[in-house]
């Protein structure tokens, strides 16, 4: 990364992104950037534009490239930030290497686990992000994130090994290169028992969390498969889900569209999304993902099995997940 005054104005600061930066989400590198810098404050930056990315407004989840410039507002940057490394407790880390079901020498395949956030926030200090450096293994670097798995959402989650593959990964999620599969359990059966949903999604706004609706106008695009693999009488059914869309809480909100919560949504299907004698976390586990190697190009599939309490309840409605 290099540093470059304005010309015009010798206090604004532009900065080079090199190769440890690719793919990068911008809001995380401005907070390693800008450590003593309150998120409210690069979130107006970013808001009123004087935060660019090659000279255009920026989003705070774009992602990075090598050679891109940011542009910063008059504001003190040390010449040689150091990102700080995270400890990673034994237990921790012995946990998360268990739960590696592929790796080479350009990605990660994790089974996360439910309950583990992907990335921090003001209310969330232990993530994944927080632990990759447990993950490092025999690489110069520690791996880095390009996609993202909801905190109670198990299953299939990748991790670039490098620069090179962190910037083919990001490109395949954007391009829609990459298929993803996941298992839920539902309240109820859904009618007819597979097909497509379309509906557009919008976030609501408010201090209570993020939370998505179906929007008819004003929202995102928002598409999903799904089909019945199997069903309990008409109490519960195992549904495959594709998303052929990334939005966020897509499935969760789709299912209950369908008049079948996932079990354990209380969120978005309310005390109807609650199954007795069933565990009340929620159900959605990432089953597989299926993607071009981002170095030899040869498609790879990953699965990743069930466990906790998503096993328990497959086993007790007597489903097979085999």
């Amino acid at each position: 990364m290099t540093l470059d005054s304005d010309s015009e104005t010798p206090s604004v600061r532009h900065l080079d992104i090199g190769a440890d930066d690719e793919a990068v989400r911008l809001d995380r590198w401005l907070r390693r950037i800008l450590p003593d810098i309150p998120y409210g404050q690069l979130a107006k930056w970013l808001r009123t534009g004087q935060i660019r990315v090659d000279g255009r407004r920026a989003k705070p989840g774009q992602r990075l490239s090598q050679g891109q410039t940011v542009r910063l507002p008059p504001v003190t940057v040390p010449d040689k930030p150091q990102p700080a490394v995270a400890t990673v407790g034994a237990a921790d880390a012995a946990d998360l290497q268990s739960r590696v079901l592929f790796r080479d020498d350009a990605l990660i395949a994790l089974n996360k686990p439910s309950g583990l956030a992907v990335q921090g926030g003001s209310k969330t200090h232990r993530h994944l992000d927080g632990m990759l450096e447990a993950l490092r293994f025999d690489a110069i670097e520690k791996p880095r994130l390009v996609h993202r798995l909801d905190k109670d959402t198990s299953g299939v989650l990748l991790l670039a090994r490098n620069a090179a593959a962190a910037r083919q990964l990001t490109t395949q999620f954007r391009d829609h290169d990459v298929v993803k599969t996941y298992w839920a359990l539902v309240v109820g059966v859904p009618s007819p028992s597979e097909g497509s949903i379309e509906l557009a999604l919008a976030k609501i706004p408010g201090q209570g969390g993020e939370k998505m609706r179906p929007a008819k106008e004003g929202g995102q695009s928002a598409v999903t498969r799904y089909g019945v693999v199997d069903q309990a009488g008409q109490r519960a059914a195992w549904l495959t889900l594709n998303p052929l869309t990334g939005r966020t809480h897509q499935l969760r909100v789709h299912c209950t569209a369908l008049g079948t919560p996932i079990v354990g949504d209380g969120k978005y299907g309310g005390k109807e999304a609650f199954i007795a004698g069933l565990s009340n976390k929620l159900h959605l586990h990432a089953r597989t993902v299926t993607f071009p190697h981002p170095i030899s190009g040869k498609r790879l599939e990953i699965v990743a099995p069930l466990e906790g309490h998503c096993a328990e309840s497959w086993a007790t409605l007597g489903f097979s997940p085999q």
